[in-house]
């Protein structure tokens, strides 16, 4: 968490200084650049641990299962049983004493989580009937059963035979030739769910079943059915829902003309995405869904693709202390452009080893800017190829949220090659504008990525089907978009201020997508109007300002749990944390805020939880995936 040291200095672009610094507040600031020169790769780059729920251990578990299936009639003895052992103890780790597991540390018992770790846990070797098994079931069975678990969680079990296919959601791969010009298509879902989906319709129509130990079924996890009460009425779920009915008719007919045509459309498309990246979508959940459907269209275990895809999967898993976790992907150009700009902005007195190290970063990054099309341009055609991904490579992924934060790093960060940053960062520039959508907000890989009906479809219960615009990543590219000479005066600057005023919450705050959650949302907006030129006087940032001195904890920090994504009313509320603390701090300096109590006692937290290495220890998810996720 050192990069919010950036919340003790002067707010870029602001022309207003942050209280003088006394020798402990100086001092933080020298230890924590000196934590992340230390953490500094000799490529160039910064990449932190991406950490996740125990959702991934247990689809890894899947995964050896698949891979590595056991002979008729006989127990499972995969290859590799160390590494299955392994995963099934970080997943025991994770048990909540109520039996359950939660998606974020301290949450409740999510039922998707605790049916995938049951099933993993049980196939590597543990007893049903075992104290934190029979909990585990006792959780489920008390949620609802195996019925409640999401449909991703639901579609996996039925490729082994442990839950009927005729109750899970179908996903024709013939969605691959739907024109992009049709109101559903799959440009109409987020980049991610696209990525997810494509491969996981391949598998739904060819249908596999894969063996399982003998013996092995989840009979405990079906919960006794009860009739509940007949709701009334018609919402736009019900009629996915007939349409799913008739789509399984239609299967079962056999007259699928396009079926094989569809599935080498299917296959086409992931493989063209797997070229230019760290696997499809650089990401666990399509990583996964792409293995499995390699295997199914015949790429044996030797063939080089998969046995490619395999590795990058793989890379993706850390063994310490006896257990194997992984990270849903990396995360080394966010790390790099985050630590970049803290350090720039920190180094006011030209540290000659700061200066190297952001140049070095800065080298590394302009290597890693995209130049090829990538499924951003279906809806955006005219525009030029740049920017930047979240990942070591990801190119027909970039984000608009990375590419912003690139380019304020850049500001701070000079390459060797002057002339060549210059023209990266016009291209990113003209890149960024490209992407704003109609409401005149962005979204994090796609423009008007905002098609509500497809948030009703049966598979949608992901709760990411969309990739809307936010408060967050439009207030961080107001601030890039100013930092690269632009003003209020502009267009697209003109429409982003809108757009945040338009979102703003009734109590002052703003939502965010992207980090947890309100505090996070209300900083980045607060940031981008203030890089804007908006009056710190206003109403509405006044408001703003006061919103996040309502909610500091007694300690002097602030916190906010994931829990606020299920709860609004819980905005704001939680265990202090150093990030959210920095969030909130930088919030109040876009309203013009350096001296207040509020602030002093928010900075004097951040000097307390220091610890010796120069960072700060932070136990609690202050990011998401996507919001619930």
């Amino acid at each position: 968490m050192t990069v919010d040291s950036q919340a003790a200095s002067s707010f870029p672009g602001s022309g207003r200084a942050a209280p003088e610094e006394s020798g402990s507040l100086g001092e933080a600031i020298r230890r924590a650049s000196r934590r992340l020169l230390n953490l500094h790769s000799p490529e160039g780059y910064w990449v932190g641990e991406l950490e996740a729920d125990t959702t991934l251990e247990s689809d890894y578990i899947l995964l050896q299962l698949w891979t590595d299936p056991p002979s008729p009639d006989s127990s499972w003895h995969p290859k590799e049983a160390h590494k299955v052992c392994e995963a099934a103890c970080y997943i025991r780790e994770g048990q909540n004493e109520s039996g359950g597991w939660s998606i974020y540390p301290g949450g409740p018992d999510d039922i998707s989580a605790t049916v995938k770790a049951y099933f993993a846990l049980k196939l590597a070797g543990d007893s049903p009937d075992a104290p934190h098994m029979k909990a585990a079931c006792q959780c489920i069975l008390e949620q609802g059963g195996l019925d409640k678990a999401n449909s991703y969680t639901r579609i996996y079990l039925s490729f082994f035979g442990l839950y009927e296919v005729e109750k899970t959601p179908t996903i024709p791969p013939e969605l691959i030739l739907l024109s992009p010009s049709a109101y559903i298509n799959i440009y109409e879902m987020s980049s991610w769910t696209r990525a997810i989906v494509v491969p996981l319709s391949i598998l739904c129509a060819l249908r596999p079943r894969k063996p399982v130990p003998a013996g092995f079924n989840l009979a405990e996890l079906y919960a006794r059915q009860r009739r509940g009460a007949r709701r009334l009425g018609w919402s736009w779920a019900d009629g996915f829902w007939a349409l799913d009915r008739l789509l399984k008719i239609w299967e079962r007919s056999g007259f699928l003309p396009m079926r094989k045509k569809a599935i080498r459309e299917a296959e086409k498309w992931i493989l063209e995405r797997m070229e230019t990246s760290d696997g499809l979508g650089a990401i666990f959940p399509s990583m996964l869904n792409s293995i499995l459907a390699l295997t199914e269209l015949g790429y044996g275990p030797g063939h080089p693709i998969l046995r490619r895809a395999i590795r990058q999967f793989e890379d993706l898993s850390i063994r310490e202390h006896g257990t194997l976790r992984l990270q849903p992907c990396f995360s080394p150009v966010w790390d790099t452009a985050l630590a970049a700009f803290a350090l720039g902005v920190a180094n006011a007195e030209g540290d000659r080893h700061v200066e190297a190290a952001l140049a070095r970063s800065a080298d590394w990054l302009l290597a890693k800017e995209v130049r090829r099309r990538g499924d951003w341009a279906v809806k955006n055609r005219q525009a030029e190829p740049g920017g930047w991904y979240f990942e070591y490579a990801n190119e027909s992924y970039p984000d608009i949220d990375d590419t912003a934060m690139v380019l304020l790093a850049l500001r701070y960060a000079q390459a060797l090659d002057r002339e060549a940053q210059r023209g990266t960062e016009r291209r990113a520039l003209e890149w960024v504008l490209s992407m704003q959508s109609k409401d005149g907000g962005w979204a994090a890989f796609d423009k008007d990525n905002d098609r509500w009906i497809l948030t009703q479809v049966p598979f949608a219960d992901h709760n990411a089907m969309l990739d809307p615009s936010c408060a967050d990543i439009t207030g961080r590219v107001l601030e890039a978009l100013c930092a690269m000479g632009l003003d209020r005066n502009h267009p697209a600057v003109a429409r982003g201020i809108a757009y945040l005023r338009k979102t703003q919450e009734p109590d002052g705050s703003w939502i965010g997508r992207w980090g947890v959650n309100y505090i996070y949302g209300t900083c980045f907006a607060l940031r981008g109007l203030r890089a804007a030129g908006v009056d710190p006087r206003e109403a509405r940032i006044i408001q703003a300002g006061e919103w996040i001195r309502s909610f500091q904890n007694a300690d002097g920090g602030w916190g906010e749990s994931c829990a606020s994504y299920d709860n609004p009313s819980l905005r704001g509320c939680g265990p202090s944390t150093a990030s959210q603390t920095a969030w909130a701090l930088m919030g109040l300096f876009a309203t013009g805020d350096y001296s207040s109590s509020s602030v002093r006692r928010g900075l004097q937290y951040l000097l307390e939880t220091q610890n010796t290495s120069g960072g700060w220890d932070e136990p609690w998810f202050t990011g998401t995936g996507f919001p619930r996720v």
